[in-house]
């Protein structure tokens, strides 16, 4: 730690003071001012370091006094003026020209199964982030660009959200239409099916199609991610945004029900909300 110069700063001594100051300095005692000047002194003064070098009693006037270097400088205005466009969403290329949210769920890698969601909002034409950064899970398999019926993959790409959220609980306060599970309720997941990939309230349509009435905790709230809508037979269905349990998805993401509920209240139909589905590496795709 810096120490204060101006107690180095001794009037002329005799030479044999001197001399003795030096031996108690090569025996570990403190160096002169003159072996360490402040200008290359500990980085603690710098202004990246200590953005008020008032703070330390242990700077001398000379460093208090001194101008900030031109990079200290840079990065200072950088992180004032461009820390609302440096986020993802500010990257992103391929959204709607009147989407003004969207979700982007990114893991490290394509075989991760859980990874990062974040939220953000369009104002005055600038992305900014609107909820906190939240921990996703995903598919057992990790992302798959080539998404096939039961593979445990979650899908890559960007998708819209159905215009009805479904749960087992009451309505959660979302912006949506919302739909209260009720018995016979499916989600038609059988490849052979003309309702394919569709909510189906009746007989069971076969396959492995779910029994949404019957699945808790995930079920209790969720929205349907639009992917493979209309349906190509065998290319994945039901990708839902639900409520999360121990582990990985069958090719679902999934939240705690705090953040769950949070992102559904949050999400707005007139915005023309997306979701991105990517590992981090192939979000420039998007």
């Amino acid at each position: 730690m810096p120490v204060d110069q101006r107690r180095r700063r001794a009037p002329q001594v005799l030479p044999a003071i001197a001399a003795l100051l030096a031996v108690l300095t090569a025996c570990g005692g403190k160096p002169s001012a003159s072996a360490q000047p402040v200008a290359s002194a500990s980085p603690e003064v710098s202004a990246e370091a200590s953005p008020s070098v008032d703070a330390s009693p242990s700077v001398s006037p000379s460093a208090s006094k001194a101008s900030p270097s031109p990079s200290a400088s840079k990065k200072s205005a950088a992180a004032a003026g461009t820390t609302a466009a440096a986020n993802d969403a500010s990257r992103l290329k391929t959204l709607p020209g009147n989407t003004t949210q969207v979700v982007i769920v990114q893991a490290a890698s394509a075989s991760a199964t859980t990874a990062s969601l974040r939220a953000y909002a369009k104002t005055g034409g600038v992305w900014q982030p609107a909820l906190s950064a939240m921990t996703a899970r995903i598919g057992g398999n990790g992302f798959s660009g080539d998404k096939h019926e039961g593979d445990k993959t979650t899908p890559t790409g960007v998708y819209s959200f159905d215009g009805t959220m479904y749960g087992i609980a009451a309505n959660p306060g979302v912006r949506y239409s919302y739909h209260k599970l009720v018995q016979d309720d499916w989600w038609d997941e059988n490849s052979s099916s003309p309702g394919y990939n569709t909510f189906h309230h009746g007989a069971n349509p076969g396959g492995p199609s779910e029994p949404l009435w019957q699945i808790s905790p995930q079920y209790t709230y969720f929205a349907v991610i639009r992917y493979n809508i209309p349906a190509t037979p065998g290319r994945g269905s039901g990708i839902f945004l639900h409520q999360a349990t121990a582990g990985a998805t069958l090719g679902c993401v999934s939240l705690p029900q705090a953040d769950l509920v949070a992102l559904l209240r949050w999400l707005n139909p007139a915005a023309n909300p997306r979701i991105v589905l990517s590992p981090t590496s192939q979000l420039s795709r998007y």
